[in-house]
């Protein structure tokens, strides 16, 4: 027996430019979450990992017959071994391709076998019922002309974070249907489970089923047994070790062999040939919620069309021609709108955020309330927090608003049943997912200000997504696809599931996301319900957010300070966001009212907040010599706030009433007038922080703030997304350097230094779903039905005149 490296095979139909240190494989939640770490070097030099580090039993290998030819694939089920390689990956998918070498007694012509490894985690914004399911595909494809056989193993690492629980497994074999056609599956579990528990933030709940066709060869037994006479023989004995145990207790792996007969043809063309696997992890309940009917056990959302584990997993085995449809079609559609708003860098980084952001959540609750759920992935677990939902809302925008709207559900109804003491927002659902039990002592972590703000900017973004004309006005490509239909029944949820439709053939879609008439009844039968909520935290803001108190902000990790400049403008945007809010529900008195307090709030602010030459924004209002990253102006452009007074501005989402404001002051800020009237934040912040962006950013991106060189990643697209073309340019390409070439070891994270190696800061973020701000160009590209950038063509207009003024200084000298 030799074991054997391989090159990786030139053709692919991906095309990433990145090379990312971690790559996503099987990732649908919080607990089926496996990841290929060390990514720049060959997958079989590592074990892979679940999204902590913890490395996961998970082997695949090829062995060609009557050669004693053993590759290593995926997995270290062998001696350490190293060639350089090539991986491909999109927002649904993950490639690995390989040759492999025809043996010498092969007669034929010597063309390698290619093979794929094809890890499909579908991302469907059309079908909520298919995002909902918690199962991924691997699916071997080969080609050639000789025969090679497949070996796919995992072990119990998948079912508990600690490596001594006593695990028990079985496998299933069912029939699909009339033409013989079956499926086998390993099902694996903890002996003793531990119901809504974690060990190491993995679950210590739940049965894995791991699926194959009926004509692989199955085996359970010690991992040191199985993958050596796999080796050897190039095949598996159909028996099962039934002497259950500890995970790493003569470690018990799980395992399926697929031997492709590629030989068989007499063309001379390759043959080809495919296996498909699915790996699922099925909880219930999958969490407990604090809900209006008291602490509820949650069921997931799955199981409001299919009746067993067994009945989903059939119809995702025999859906995946479907899925990979409707995952390519956003997929390439991302690549398409990322390109146009960035890069070839941008197409890989926003791909490579997909699956993390939606990683973070379960889907649950029923058609007529349904409930996406969220886990504050590695900062400390929390669950349903508003400052994390907060900056991965321009990916749920850009994707599925609907699903932003029932991460938003649970939040609105706990506080509204009164469980919540506190006048502010909550920070958190719980201390840790998957137990949302509330705060009913109003003790959560304090950022009052940072959560209303952060809870009303997406409340208006929600009822903006709902309101368009044409399709090509929706905020989300996928928005308008469906029927129409509206049910005005107040009892009932504005955003209920219950149309589940059939199109082109295909089964289990959703129905369009507002559009026409349909829109603003769907925005005013939602806010209608919790609208004194909305009162609630807007007037929580008009009190304390022009000045705020000694408190933390979402950056919680740089520690708390008073009169943050860009904490008071998350505010002040809040308190403009309630006037619109009220526009949907024709609250005439109420739009006025907030309004006038914004424009005098904003003029105040401006005051307070620039430097005393006009340069750029200072961290806090009496911190002389600081500067911040203005990343919640982000807000302004987003909410279609900077096209008052244009052409544009009635043609928006929302269109404005012609009360006039309160008189703010006359007082010029310092060092930074007003020129124009023009938008709600003056048009020279935007200029004066572009500028100030292109000054400060350093090797590996934009630096937080003026305290330290380390950045978050969400913020800088927040804070580029509303710059000139020229400085987005250079803040996306500092970033995409840092993905190629940071010492951090876990999958994408969002906080690192900008300079050094790209490390850690000292805090280890990893596989967070704040990293969907980094959708933040493609949610703005497709705001105020598609007219939001052209708003900020002054800032094209602003740097043309910088660089004539740079050649003709040039000139003169």
């Amino acid at each position: 027996m030799r074991w054997l490296v391989i090159a990786a095979a030139a053709g692919s139909a991906l095309a990433s430019t990145l090379t990312p240190p971690v790559l996503p494989l099987s990732v649908r939640n919080p607990y089926l979450s496996t990841w290929l770490g060390d990514a720049r070097l060959p997958p079989w030099h590592e074990w892979p990992m679940f999204w902590t580090g913890e490395r996961m039993g998970f082997s695949i290998m090829a062995a060609v017959p009557d050669s004693e030819q053993v590759y290593p694939l995926l997995g270290r089920a062998h001696d350490s071994l190293s060639l350089d390689h090539n991986q491909d990956f999109d927002a649904s998918t993950t490639n690995f391709s390989y040759l492999i070498p025809a043996p010498k007694s092969h007669t034929k012509a010597s063309s390698p076998v290619e093979l794929t490894l094809s890890f499909l985690s579908p991302i469907t914004p059309t079908s909520t019922l298919r995002q909902s399911i918690p199962a991924s595909y691997l699916t071997v494809h080969a080609k050639g002309s000789f025969s090679v056989n497949v070996y796919v193993d995992i072990n119990g690492q998948w079912v508990s974070g600690n490596r001594g629980s006593q695990i028990v497994w079985e496998l299933s074999q069912r029939q699909l249907g009339d033409k013989g056609e079956g499926l086998k599956t390993w099902k694996i579990r903890r002996e003793t489970e531990l119901l809504l528990s974690e060990e190491r933030d993995q679950a210590e709940w739940g049965t894995l089923y791991f699926t194959a066709p009926s004509d692989v060869r199955h085996e359970a037994g010690t991992s040191g047994l199985l993958r050596p006479r796999f080796a050897r023989t190039g095949t598996l004995q159909n028996e099962i070790d039934d002497d259950y145990r500890g995970i790493m207790d003569e470690e018990p792996v799980f395992a399926f062999a697929k031997t492709f007969h590629l030989n068989a043809s007499t063309s001379s063309t390759p043959a080809t040939d495919s296996v498909m696997f699915t790996f699922a992890l099925i909880q219930n309940p999958v969490t407990q919620f604090a809900s209006a009917r008291g602490l509820t056990f949650m069921r997931p959302l799955w199981l409001s069309w299919f009746s067993s584990a067994e009945a989903v997993l059939d119809f995702h085995y025999l859906d995946y021609n479907t899925a990979a449809k409707l995952a390519s079609n956003y997929s390439a559609q991302l690549a398409v709108d990322a390109y146009a708003s960035g890069s070839d860098d941008y197409v890989d980084i926003v791909a490579l955020t997909a699956r993390q952001v939606l990683g973070a959540t379960v889907f649950s609750g029923t058609p007529d309330d349904p409930i996406l759920f969220l886990k504050e992935i590695s900062s400390n677990g929390n669950f349903q927090t508003i400052d994390v939902i907060f900056p991965a809302f321009p990916f749920f925008l850009y994707t599925n608003p609907r699903w932003l709207a029932y991460l938003l559900e649970p939040l609105i109804e706990h506080t509204l049943s009164g469980q919540y003491p506190n006048k502010y927002a909550m920070h958190d659902l719980g201390a840790h997912f998957p137990n949302a039990t509330g705060h009913a002592d109003g003790r959560d972590e304090y950022m009052p200000l940072e959560e209303c703000g952060n809870i009303l900017i997406m409340g208006l973004a929600l009822v903006n997504s709902l309101i368009y004309d044409t399709d090509a006005a929706a905020g989300s490509v996928w928005s308008s696809l469906g029927s129409s239909s509206f049910d005005p029944n107040p009892a009932t949820s504005a955003f209920a599931l219950r149309t589940i439709e059939t199109r082109d053939g295909i089964f289990g879609l959703d129905d369009s996301w507002g559009g026409s008439t349909k829109g603003a009844k769907q925005a005013k039968k939602w806010v209608s319900k919790s609208y004194r909520l909305w009162k609630q935290w807007t007037n929580y803001l008009v009190d304390l957010t022009l000045e705020p108190e000694h408190q933390l902000s979402t950056d919680d990790f740089a520690g708390p300070l008073q009169l943050q400049t860009n904490l008071a403008l998350k505010g002040i945007l809040g308190i403009k966001a309630m006037s619109q809010i009220a526009e949907a529900m024709d609250n005439a008195e109420d739009v006025q009212y907030y309004r006038n307090i914004s424009e005098t709030y904003i003029k105040k602010w401006e005051e307070f907040g620039v430097s005393r030459d006009g340069s750029h924004a200072k961290l806090a209002y009496d911190w002389y010599g600081s500067w911040t990253t203005l990343y919640n102006l982000y807000a302004d452009t987003l909410l279609c706030f900077h096209l008052e007074g244009t052409s544009s501005s009635s043609s928006g989402p929302n269109t404005f009433h012609s009360q006039k404001s309160l008189a703010p002051s006359d007082n010029k800020p310092h060092g930074a007038p007003r020129s124009d009237k023009t938008g709600f934040v003056p048009r020279s912040i935007y200029q004066m922080q572009s500028s100030w962006y292109d000054a400060v950013r350093q090797k590996y991106g934009l630096p937080l703030d003026s305290r330290h060189l380390y950045t978050k990643s969400d913020w800088e697209f927040f804070a580029a997304a509303v710059t000139s073309k020229d400085v987005r340019t250079e803040i996306l390409q500092s970033v995409a350097r840092w993905v190629n070439e940071t010492t951090t070891d876990r999958p994408f994270t969002d906080l690192y230094e900008t300079e050094g190696t790209g490390g850690w800061p000292g805090a280890h973020f990893m596989a967070r779903p704040v990293t969907g701000g980094h959708f933040a160009f493609l949610t703005l590209a497709k705001a105020c039905g598609g007219k939001a950038m052209d708003g900020l063509a002054f800032l094209e207009d602003d740097q043309n005149e910088k660089t004539e003024t740079k050649e003709n200084a040039k000139y003169e000298l």
